[in-house]
C-alpha cells in the first residue's frame, strides 16, 4: 500500500445496484432479489436443471442462467411467471416514498409458509 493511502467503507444504501450509480438501480435490485428467491425455491426443492427447466416451462441451459445470477437476461415479468410456475402469486404493493429516501425501492419478499 503506497503512503497516505487509507482503507476506506461506504455505508450502503441497501442496494447495490444504486451505490454504484446504475440507472436502473431500482429495477436491477428487484430482479435480483427475485432470482434469489426462485433459485432457493429450486434448490430447496432439489430440483436438477432440467426438471426446473421442465417445471419453469423453459430450457436447461435458460436455468443454468438463473442459478449463475446472469441479471440482464431476465426481465421482472419472466422471473413473475416462473414464481407462478412454481406456485407462488405475486403481490406488487405500491405506497408513498418515504421524504428522506432519495432513490425509490423496490422490495421483494416471500411470504411464510401458510401465510
Amino acid at each position: 500500500m503506497a503512503r497516505g493511502d487509507e482503507d476506506y467503507a461506504y455505508e450502503s444504501s441497501g442496494n447495490i445496484f444504486a451505490d454504484i450509480g446504475r440507472a436502473d438501480a431500482a429495477e436491477a435490485h428487484a430482479r435480483s432479489q427475485l432470482m434469489l428467491h426462485i433459485t432457493r425455491i429450486l434448490r430447496e426443492r432439489s430440483l436438477t436443471q432440467v426438471q426446473a427447466a421442465e417445471v419453469l416451462g423453459t430450457t436447461q441451459p435458460v436455468v443454468s442462467d438463473l442459478m449463475r445470477g446472469k441479471l440482464s437476461k431476465f426481465s421482472i415479468e419472466r422471473l413473475f411467471s416462473f414464481l407462478e410456475a412454481l406456485g407462488y402469486d405475486v403481490e406488487i404493493v405500491v405506497h408513498r416514498r418515504k421524504p428522506m429516501k432519495r432513490i425509490s425501492v423496490r422490495r421483494v419478499t416471500t411470504a411464510r409458509p401458510g401465510g
